[in-house]
């Protein structure tokens, strides 16, 4: 039979004696939600205004253009380095050509260079100067069609043309020869610009080709034309005499 619990021993635990009575604590401290969003957002001002401050004092003013003259170098191909290079006779221009051993059977003439295809669709690559004698790169255009290509017709007009990035003057034209049983279209792309009095001329004929999304990597090309695909990087490779090599 268990002890009474009156007989229990009593168990003790260790704790502070404190005198009997009612005690009270101040009010505890917040932030309310309107003064914490105050902070952070003038926090971040402060940030902004001062690292917008310090970038403007490291980048230093904005320089301003003037577009005409200063219209900076168009987004165009990359000019061939490591092709052969032209120089005419008397030093007035350069320009670089297919090396050997590629698909092109190159001939330099007197006044550049006239490169024939021989893969693909075939064609004709020339690179040449003429002197411009006071005339426009539109005009130097007009006579030289007058003169080689007299039946061409004028599909479209490149815009913003430029040879050795000097602002041009460019066409695409379609030739239709006739003859025999059937009518070969020739399309044929040329862009001429003007400088120092002295015209240089890209210029790439072949066939007509349609090209569709399934022709090459990207989009198709508008020229029509294989060899125009070609024909970008040896015209931004031009140099008239005194230019800065690129």
């Amino acid at each position: 039979m268990s002890a009474p619990a009156a007989a229990r021993p009593v168990e003790l635990f260790p704790g502070y004696s404190v005198q009997s009575g009612s005690y009270t604590t101040g009010p505890q401290r917040f932030t309310s939600i309107t003064r914490m969003l105050l902070t952070v957002v003038v926090s971040l001002a402060v940030l902004v205004g001062g690292s917008t401050a310090a970038w403007s004092v490291a980048v230093g003013p904005t320089v301003r253009y003037s577009c005409p003259p200063d219209c900076g170098r168009p987004p165009a191909g990359v000019p061939v380095q490591a092709n052969p290079r032209f120089v005419s006779a008397d030093g007035e221009f350069s320009v670089s050509y297919p090396a050997p051993g590629t698909a092109y059977d190159v001939k330099l003439e007197d006044d550049g260079v006239s490169a024939t295809y021989l893969g693909g669709d075939g064609g004709v690559l020339e690179l040449f100067s003429v002197a411009a004698q006071g005339r426009s790169a539109e005009d130097v255009m007009d006579d030289l069609l007058k003169e080689k290509q007299p039946d061409a017709t004028v599909a479209y007009i490149l815009p913003n043309t430029t040879v050795g990035y000097q602002l041009g003057f460019g066409q695409v034209l379609d030739v239709y020869p006739q003859g025999g049983t059937s009518v070969t279209r020739t399309r044929i792309v040329v862009m001429v610009a003007v400088k120092n009095d002295l015209a240089l001329v890209g210029a790439a004929i072949g066939p007509y080709r349609k090209f569709t999304p399934g022709d090459g990597p990207g989009v198709p090309s508008g020229a029509n034309l294989e060899l125009a695909q070609d024909l970008g990087k040896y015209v931004n490779s031009f140099l008239w005499k005194g230019d800065p090599p690129r």
